[in-house]
């Protein structure tokens, strides 16, 4: 049987960005990979969130999500639209929740998520939620869980406290990793910003030298239950 993969992430391009080579390997070698996007994306942007919920930008990257999907061979995307940059306006229990309503559908081997001490307050919570949802429990399906980092947002907090310990290769399915990225036409930037198409290629060239690799993603592991 092919393994279940799940990317829980805050926003629409964090999927891509934390651990897109990774997913488009895991579609290589036969598993099946879902993506849960909780938060609505760019309304922070604006001085109200009422209008950026009327957006074309915000409908534009609705279309970005499936297109990056399609790149990737994620098998289905789901989301939420949580206020961007305002989950701790949501109590933590519901997003809690949300998760637990898409691990109960597709019973996910493996979960990766955002890393507990970015910068980004709706990456931390993430975390927390994806923890709580999928707690080790007599019956759960889950049995190892990855935290990921996001250029421009994990880099930016201080202290930086990722330390990886986990690497992939990802040679085969960088340039993958790139267009996809690319599908999000309003969330790559010029270099040097670090989600530019430079920057990142950059960041995996880094992560590979450290462990003897062309081109990897760089994880921490959080939970492996061996049976």
């Amino acid at each position: 049987m092919s393994k279940k993969v799940l990317v829980v992430a805050a926003h629409p391009d964090d999927e891509v960005l934390g651990c897109g080579g990774t997913i488009a390997r895991h579609v290589k070698e036969g598993a099946q990979v879902y993506a849960l996007i909780l938060g609505e994306g760019i309304t922070s942007r604006y001085a109200k969130r009422e209008s950026g919920l009327g957006s074309k930008e915000l409908g534009a990257l609705k279309t970005y999500i499936s297109s990056a999907a399609k790149i990737l061979g994620v098998n289905k995307t789901y989301t939420r639209g949580l206020p961007d940059n305002r989950f701790d306006s949501v109590d933590l229990l519901d997003i809690v929740k949300e998760i637990e309503k898409v691990t109960e559908e597709i019973k996910p081997d493996i979960v990766y998520t955002h890393h507990k001490g970015d910068l980004n307050i709706d990456h931390r919570i993430t975390f927390d939620s994806v923890l709580t949802a999928c707690r080790p429990v007599d019956g759960g399906t889950v049995k190892e869980i990855y935290s990921f980092e996001v250029p421009s947002s994990t880099e930016w907090n201080f202290p930086h406290s990722f330390q990886p310990t986990v690497y992939v290769d990802i040679a085969d399915t960088m340039k993958t990793k790139t267009a996809a990225m690319k599908a999000y036409k309003s969330e790559v930037r010029k270099w040097p910003h670090p989600r530019s198409e430079e920057a990142i290629v950059t960041l995996a060239k880094k992560r590979g030298c450290e462990v003897g690799l062309f081109f990897a993603e760089a994880f921490e592991l959080i939970r492996k239950i061996i049976k």
